[in-house]
C-alpha cells in the first residue's frame, strides 16, 4: 500500500488542527478554573523574540490551509489575521476545518509533482509537491502547533503527550 499526497496532507492537518482545538478548549478552562484571565495566555510566548499563541495558532492555521490549497492546485483562502480571543482561535480552527473539507482527494493526489512557487521575502522558492509537503509545509505546520502547545505547558496547563497526538 502507498500513502498518497492526499492521505499525507488533507486529514494530518485536519486532525492536528482539532487536537488544538481541544487543547485551547482545556487552557481556557483551565485558566477559568484557576481564576485568571485566560486572555493572558494569548499573549504568551516562549522567548522574546518568538510569536505569541495567538500567533503561533493563526500560523498553523495558515499552514494547513495553505498546503491543501496549493497541492489541489487552488488559490489558498485569505483569514483576517484578527483574533482576539479563545472563541476567535476556535473560529478560525473551525473556518480551517470546513475548507480543508472542501477539497476533494483526487484534486490532491498526483500533486508530488506539481510546481509550487511560494514568495518567501523578497525571494520566490520553487518546490515540486512532495518537495513542498514533506520539506516545507509539514514541518512549518507541526512547528506552530508544537510551539502552541509549549508555550500553554510552559504556563503550567495541564496538557501531556496524549493531547498533542489526539486520540487514535
Amino acid at each position: 500500500m502507498t500513502l498518497s499526497m492526499y492521505e499525507a496532507s488533507a486529514p494530518r492537518f485536519a486532525n492536528m488542527l482539532r487536537n488544538l482545538s481541544a487543547i485551547l478548549a482545556r487552557a481556557e478552562t483551565q485558566a477559568v478554573e484557576r481564576k485568571f484571565d485566560p486572555a493572558v495566555l494569548l499573549g504568551s510566548r516562549l522567548f522574546p523574540d518568538m510569536f505569541p499563541l495567538l500567533r503561533q495558532v493563526q500560523i498553523a492555521c495558515d499552514n494547513a490551509k495553505g498546503p491543501v490549497a496549493r497541492l489541489a492546485g487552488l488559490e489558498p483562502p485569505r483569514h483576517e489575521d484578527n483574533e482576539a480571543s479563545f472563541a476567535d482561535l476556535q473560529a478560525r480552527i473551525a473556518k480551517t476545518l470546513d475548507f480543508i473539507a472542501t477539497v476533494p482527494a483526487d484534486q490532491i493526489d498526483g500533486s508530488e509533482d506539481r510546481e509550487i512557487i511560494l514568495k518567501l521575502g523578497k525571494h520566490e522558492v520553487r518546490y515540486t509537491g512532495m518537495q513542498y509537503l514533506c520539506g516545507f509545509a509539514l514541518p512549518n505546520f507541526y512547528f506552530h502547533v508544537v510551539t502552541a502547545y509549549d508555550i500553554l505547558r510552559h504556563n503550567g496547563i495541564d496538557l501531556g503527550k496524549r493531547d498533542y497526538i489526539g486520540q487514535p
